[in-house]
């Protein structure tokens, strides 16, 4: 089966996920977190696309972005994943031992409404909901510790939001996810689905060639002869 179509359209908003090989951890020290953020500086000076939101954590990391010219996410990340593997390899004398990464990232197209709201915080509340902080803020390697700090701290890897965050941000943030709105996001990441509204999410796939995405994984259950004769009786 060939890969699922990927949405990358200027002005979009985008959540693109990927994980370490197998699950194993691609960051190691603090250090290896700030080396990973200088690499991002260096691909928003190369690439067309902003950062809205982010956290990175042990095994896997979380980006909401934007492109500026069609296909600016792909090129973005493709070079940071590329670059990451390259120097990680290098400072662990690990080259020719495996794959960094579990492969390409995943991403899906998100609503500039509250939808929007809802997957940066899903994003930036990731390693509380892991239980590695007590405050979503406390974890210094995402946005929303960056967004606190003011001036943000360098290197500037943060875009003005598309619309303004909610009141007392912070502490919305801290407040777990519905279970609708968790299975919602998870369903999103797994199949590379539209997030949005029904309307939204109906016409996006449409005109991006997703539609795929909305219906689950696998071949129809053959119907049984009684409920095919039952369906050409009714």
């Amino acid at each position: 089966m060939g890969r699922p179509k990927r949405a990358d359209e200027a002005g979009g908003i985008y959540h693109a996920l990927n994980r370490g090989n197998a699950k194993a951890d691609i960051f190691h020290k603090p250090e290896d977190f700030d080396a990973f953020e200088r690499i991002l500086a260096e691909g928003l000076e190369l690439y067309p696309c902003q950062i809205l939101a982010y956290q990175l954590m042990d095994n896997h990391w979380h980006f909401v972005l934007s492109p500026t010219e069609d296909g600016g996410m792909s090129q973005f990340l493709g070079w940071v994943t590329l670059t990451h593997t390259m120097r990680t390899h290098a400072h662990y004398g690990t080259s020719g031992e495996g794959h960094v990464y579990q492969g390409r990232f995943k991403s899906f197209p998100v609503e500039s409404d509250e939808h929007f709201l809802t997957v940066c915080r899903y994003v930036e509340r990731n390693a509380l909901r892991a239980e590695m902080v007590d405050r979503a803020e406390d974890w210094k390697w995402g946005s929303l510790s960056r967004w606190l700090s003011k001036p943000e701290r360098e290197p500037k890897l943060l875009s003005p939001w598309p619309m303004a965050r909610l009141p007392r941000w912070c502490e919305w943030v801290n407040e777990p996810l519905s279970k609708d709105e968790l299975k919602a996001v998870r369903w999103c990441v797994k199949r590379g689905s539209p997030y949005g509204t029904e309307t939204w999410v109906e016409s996006i796939a449409r005109r991006l060639d997703l539609e795929s995405t909305l219906r689950p994984r696998g071949r129809p259950k053959k119907r049984k002869p009684a409920d095919v004769q039952a369906r050409k009786e009714s």
